[in-house]
């Protein structure tokens, strides 16, 4: 079965429901393979229009338009370990909400996250990474100074406590994305995702 979408959505609240609507169908384990076949393949060649830029961590299991059932040129993709934010990403997902005017940015995290359980052991050890991995650590660090000896032994808080930061940090350094947020053009969203279970659930939000 499959569908199309002429049309994406302009609103942020739009743009998460169909994310959610689409990972409640992967959930459920009736997907539809939306803008999959041919005819969409040969519609998005010449330009692009997503309706959400997902800044996601690149661990293999999270497949964004698999677990939100979506198909080519719904989702502009952005993805790093640990879901961590440099210049490079920023500008890719400017890019997203200035030129392509997505109006919903997803920060899609999730649990036994190796990138966050690296980041948890260095600040229980003191000892960090060597290599470049250490510039990941470190990053995924500063999203959780703010947490309590208690919630630092607690890898599921530590992760929510990330996304939280990345949705805020997206915001508060991009002015493109404060902007936007701020007209109520576009919003931030933070989802973790449940590796087992297939679902998202939402930990933080700016404008939306």
């Amino acid at each position: 079965m499959t569908e199309t979408l002429p049309d994406p959505p302009s609103t942020p609240n739009d743009a998460l429901r169909l994310l959610l609507d689409g990972n409640a169908r992967f959930v459920a384990g009736e997907p539809r393979h939306p803008n999959q076949d041919a005819d969409r393949r040969e519609s998005v060649a010449p330009l692009q229009r997503p309706f959400a830029v997902l800044f996601g961590c690149s661990d293999s299991r999270l497949a964004g338009e698999i677990i939100f059932d979506r198909g080519l040129g719904d989702m502009f993709v952005v993805r790093t370990a640990g879901h961590v934010v440099g210049p490079e990403e920023l500008g890719s997902i400017e890019y997203g909400v200035a030129v392509l005017d997505t109006p919903l940015i997803a920060v899609l995290g999730h649990d036994f996250c190796g990138a966050v359980g690296a980041a948890l052991e260095s600040v229980a050890s003191g000892i960090s990474p060597q290599g470049f991995v250490r510039d990941v650590v470190d990053r995924v660090k500063l999203g959780l100074v703010s947490l309590d000896d208690e919630a630092l032994i607690d890898p599921d808080v530590a992760v929510d406590e990330h996304i939280r930061y990345t949705v805020d940090l997206l915001v508060e350094r991009s002015a493109v994305i404060s902007e936007r947020v701020r007209d109520g053009r576009c919003a931030v969203v933070g989802l973790s995702y449940r590796l087992s279970e297939g679902s998202v659930r939402q930990v933080g939000s700016r404008g939306i």
